[in-house]
């Protein structure tokens, strides 16, 4: 009896590590991407400055 409780609480743990591991990428895919946004105006504005 002790071990399908043990079982039953395991199964939870990794599924949110998983979603964990989701939320760091979608972070990482974000703050990226408005990185790159921002060089690509802060040359466009160098470019048209001129």
């Amino acid at each position: 009896m002790e071990k399908v409780i043990l079982m039953a609480k395991r199964k939870p743990v990794t599924a949110s590590r998983r979603q964990k591991n989701e939320v760091n990428l979608k972070a990482i895919y974000w703050t990226g991407s408005i990185f790159l946004v921002v060089i690509v105006l802060m040359t466009l504005l160098l470019i048209l400055n001129k």
